[in-house]
């Protein structure tokens, strides 16, 4: 098979809102805001009658949570302790995204900051801080991507004895660029509330104002416009959910449940690299690697049947309401990363934990921004089927039978009523600051567009659902082999579709010069074998190819490949590579112009 890592969610309780007032609709969405999970008030993982470790979330956490209020926060920035690498200013701080700093092969520069909470008066007496005369916490920018932005998100960490807010010493600052609207990261969030087998976190709309005295002491607070706080997934979140703060807690970064023997590996094996191993799995919890370790064993082993090896490594459950959930929601961005992987000490079961949701329903706004940022196949399940526990489950007509049962439950509590209140109630409240302030400087969208996709949302839970229904129907995507040379031929090789009617599968195949495919070198279709030896020698420079496989319904699918063009949009289905003087060739995996 050619593998290339690619980058690329007991019966439940129904809201019954037909024919109710919006007010009386609204209490019932924040009376389930409010009694979603379970009552319990110790450890949430429980053993069910058959055996199996059901996960639920504590009331508890989001009984006192209003979802659509906001908090204003007074942030003091200053320099620091040099050796604690504090000594720079806010304009270093926020000049610099993660990339900078990975080619400067330095930390990310950081400040002491004192923060305080109150209302649009200052800060108020009994909150957070309000006493605090010197720097109580530590600032740097976070995300990836997003570091990118004009807008930075900030990492603001309580110092040892300053105390803690709503029991957080790491308070996650968001500004979600990329994303109109500016509330889809806590929407997503507060529907994970009201779905059993599933774990959501503390959020909170926080209206920031920043004041910088390493320009200067005469500095004023400036307004920085709305956030989103995220309660950070670590250690003490585990402990604050009622799990088990001792277990192995993994951030997943583009890693897509292969073996990689060379990198995962125990931390007492000679050739272990910490700092590789955590280019795919950041590591939260406990460092004693072998139950992942032996989960992917048995994952990547082929002879050991896949409800063999979910009933023995996963609570199902929660894998299929993960997965369903983010399909309904169109979060696609999930494919490798953007989760977390938690197993308590004294057992082998894995759960999944959702992470950064703000590409979820974003069908409408894309369109709108002209955006084709997800490839042809970042659809239903095809959006899965390079990870290989995803490509292992899907393959079994039991779990997508499965599957499909909770794609049905998931999908009957985010119901179109349900959708539009909260919808409505989250822009009632964010659309003024997005409309005002610095945030009005960076808005992607107008007035009139955000109102238009804030209409549009709800249906997008039937849309993706849809999609996935289709999506069952197509044949699978498939990755492109490195073409090989002679002296007169090019041999072009790809992957088998997989086609899950088991229909009989023909491949079209362009070759071109240019990425626009006008006058190609081939143009060829019904291939019923995975290959094509082109019969002429192709003189040195860069060439494209692009396959797609159809079945005898007549659906077609474009491999995983892509062509980044312009540096933003996506070219689906298509390889680039190069031949060189010497006659060999290089692949340019996700080539930019």
């Amino acid at each position: 098979m050619i593998k290339r890592v690619i980058w690329l969610g007991a019966a439940l309780a129904l809201l019954s809102l037909w024919g109710c007032s919006a007010d009386q609709q609204q209490d019932a969405i924040e009376t389930d805001l409010s009694n979603s999970g379970t009552a319990a008030t110790g450890s949430t993982v429980e053993k069910a009658a058959a055996d199996t470790e059901t996960i639920s979330d504590l009331a508890t956490l989001y009984a006192d949570e209003d979802p659509y209020s906001v908090v204003t926060m007074y942030l003091t920035v200053s320099r620091g302790d040099a050796a604690q690498n504090l000594d720079h200013s806010w304009e270093e701080v926020n000049s610099y995204s993660v990339y900078d700093y990975e080619d400067m092969q330095v930390d990310r520069y950081a400040v002491s900051g004192l923060l305080q909470v109150g209302d649009e008066n200052g800060p108020l007496a009994g909150d957070f801080g309000y006493e605090a005369v010197v720097p109580n916490a530590t600032v740097t920018i976070r995300g990836q991507s997003s570091s990118q932005g004009a807008q930075k998100n900030y990492k603001i960490k309580l110092l040892d004895g300053s105390g803690s807010w709503r029991d957080q010493t790491v308070i996650n600052l968001n500004k979600h660029m990329s994303e109109g609207l500016r509330f889809r990261n806590k929407l997503s969030y507060d529907l994970l509330k009201l779905l059993p087998d599933t774990l959501s976190a503390q959020t909170q709309f926080v209206h920031l104002y920043v004041k910088d005295l390493t320009a200067g002491e005469a500095a004023v607070f400036t307004d920085y416009g709305l956030y989103t706080q995220v309660e950070q997934i670590n250690k003490s979140y585990l402990k604050r959910h009622g799990l088990d703060n001792n277990g192995q807690l993994y951030k997943i970064n583009f890693f897509e449940f292969q073996r990689y023997p060379d990198v995962i590996m125990l931390k007492s094996e000679e050739n272990y690299d910490q700092a590789a191993f955590e280019t795919m799995l950041e590591i939260k919890g406990s460092d004693d690697h072998s139950k992942l370790i032996a989960m992917l064993d048995d994952l990547n082993n082929v002879e050991i049947p896949i409800e063999e090896v979910i009933a023995e490594w996963f609570n199902k459950d929660n894998l299929l309401t993960w997965l369903a959930y983010q399909t309904l929601m169109g979060n696609k961005d999930t494919q490798s990363r953007n989760l977390f992987l938690y197993s308590p000490l004294n057992s082998q079961t894995w759960y999944f934990i959702s992470w950064d949701n703000d590409g979820s329903l974003s069908t409408t706004e894309n369109s709108i921004r002209d955006r084709n940022i997800n490839a042809s196949w970042a659809h239903g399940m095809a959006n899965y089927w390079g990870n290989t526990l995803f490509n292992r489950l899907l393959r079994s007509e039991q779990l997508r039978a499965e599957l499909d049962t909770k794609m049905q439950e998931v999908k009957a509590v985010l119901t179109p009523e349900l959708m539009s209140s909260m919808i409505q109630n989250y822009a009632a409240v964010v659309k003024p600051y997005v409309y005002s302030g610095p945030d009005l400087l960076h808005a992607p969208l107008t007035a009139t567009q955000y109102d238009e996709v804030v209409t549009a949302l709800p249906s997008e839970i039937e849309a993706n659902y849809q999609a996935y229904r289709q999506s069952l129907q197509e044949p699978m995507p498939f990755y492109i082999g490195i073409p090989t040379t002679t002296a007169n031929t090019v041999t072009l090789t790809w992957d088998a579709a997989f086609d899950f009617n088991q229909e009989n599968i023909t491949y079209s195949l362009e070759l071109a010069d240019n990425i626009d495919f006008t006058k190609p070198l081939v143009q060829t279709d019904q291939l019923i074998l995975p290959s094509y030896t082109y019969e002429g020698k192709l003189e040195p420079g860069q060439y494209f190819v692009r396959i797609q496989a159809t079945n005898e319904s007549g659906y077609s699918q474009a491999a995983f490949d892509y062509y980044v063009l312009d540096g933003a949009n996506l070219v689906s289905g298509v390889l680039s590579f190069y031949i060189l003087a010497d006659g060999s060739v290089e692949v340019v995996a996700n080539a930019e112009n």
